[in-house]
């Protein structure tokens, strides 16, 4: 794949926009039509610099890069949670623009889901536990509005951050499964100084809460450590557990060693694994994970 050349100045306050799947199936054809690769950065907005990490990894990968904005209510198990979801469409398209992004899709829902749409997209086991688990219905959303981009762009790579880690892997999966001729690329997750990690949620964290949210991160890390040092699982996670609702976290929905291929739950670190956790500062709901070495 051939990498696109940086965007001149006047391509970086402007940017085309679709809002049909029929106007971006037009543009994406004209590229193919001049040999051109095609990445896909799949985003509901409210941009940080995690996203735009993603946009600049497609815009070296690849000759083209669209990204998506739709906030996909299929996803959201809490009316709540969708309505407080933030939108900012113009703030999005201006940070798009910066990064020299080519094109932006962005359907309103009834594009996506027209009347009478019917189909869900599961993925049986990946998508069973940690969120899948506590959140009902939210990955059986993300696989059917991933798949349904996917079909929609047919880029050569799609995007995907790390720190939401199982969602990475169920794409990974379907892709496989469905025989989907796309790449599905994961990008390490990008922090704040402080080790937290970015997210759109983090904009709905008060002055007071934004300075509990890393430990979320720090009890996470300091687990880590110890597992790789031999450390014995149960006490290390109780450790972190308590160090987490300590800080000032009001629950936690869960927190567990996976192993990475396939999310299978762990007693130790012996294959490639990862400590995930989902705990609630107030009414919002933070997750991130760590990779474990293996123990010694």
């Amino acid at each position: 794949m051939s990498a696109q050349t940086p965007a001149s100045e006047s391509d970086r306050t402007t940017l085309a926009t679709v809002r049909s799947i029929v106007g971006l199936r037009a543009a994406v054809a004209a590229w193919r039509r001049e040999g051109l690769s095609v990445g896909l950065v799949p985003t509901m907005g409210a941009l940080h610099a995690g996203h735009l990490a993603l946009i600049r990894r497609s815009r070296a990968d690849c000759a083209r890069t669209v990204a998506s904005l739709f906030v996909n209510p299929t996803q959201f198990n809490d009316p709540k949670d969708l309505k407080a979801y933030p939108r900012d469409e113009a703030a999005d398209a201006a940070l798009f623009a910066a990064e020299g992004t080519d094109l932006l899709f962005a359907p309103p829902a009834d594009e996506v889901y027209p009347a009478g749409f019917a189909t869900q997209v599961r993925v049986t086991s990946l998508g069973d536990c940690l969120c899948g688990a506590t959140r009902p219905g939210h990955m059986e959303g993300v696989a059917t509005v991933v798949a349904k981009l996917l079909n929609q762009v047919r880029p050569d790579v799609a995007y995907f951050g790390e720190k939401d880690f199982q969602q990475l892997q169920i794409i990974r999966r379907m892709a496989t499964d469905l025989d989907l001729d796309v790449t599905i690329a994961g990008v390490a997750t990008v922090r704040e100084p402080d080790g937290l990690a970015l997210s759109s949620r983090n904009f709905l964290l008060t002055p007071e809460q934004r300075e509990i949210a890393p430990a979320l991160h720090r009890a996470l890390s300091a687990a880590a450590a110890e597992l790789a040092g031999g450390a014995s699982a149960g006490p290390a996670m109780e450790a972190a557990r308590a160090a987490i609702l300590e800080a000032g976290f009001r629950a936690i929905d869960y927190l567990d060693l996976r192993a990475e291929a396939d999310l299978a739950a762990l007693e130790g670190p012996d294959r490639p694994a990862r400590l995930f956790a989902a705990a609630w500062l107030g009414d919002v709901r933070l997750i991130d994970n760590e990779p474990v070495e293996s123990g010694g």
